[in-house]
């Protein structure tokens, strides 16, 4: 299974690197359009080679959406956390009770007893 990993892998690899090799060419980025940066009196705009905008596009939209994803799952991590609290507040309950329970008892009497 690992080979299939590392096999995937450098296949990605490979096709990114003739994908970048393949767009070299530098394009202008602009924030805002033509018309309207006329209009406001402020234009930014960057010249960078094709592959950088493409590959910072797959990035950008993968961090987008780790982040939409791990907003989306708030609900259930917090569902979790309070689940664990609980059992772990009802574990310290029953602790509490069995010790309650064997008070002033035989050691070895308690011990059988929480073993039946």
């Amino acid at each position: 299974m690992r080979y299939i990993r590392y096999f995937f892998l450098a296949g990605l690899g490979i096709i990114l690197i003739s994908a970048s090799l393949a767009n070299r060419d530098v394009v202008t980025v602009k924030l805002i359009p033509e018309a309207l940066a006329d209009l406001i009196g402020f234009n930014f705009s960057l010249g960078l080679p094709l592959f950088v905008v493409m590959l910072g596009g797959i990035a950008a939209g993968l961090v987008i959406g780790f982040i939409w994803e791990w907003l989306r799952e708030y609900k259930q991590r917090r569902t979790a956390s309070n689940s664990a609290r609980s059992v772990r507040q009802l574990e310290r309950e029953v602790a509490r009770l069995k010790g309650e329970k064997h008070q002033g008892k035989d050691e070895v009497l308690a011990i059988l007893d929480e073993a039946g």
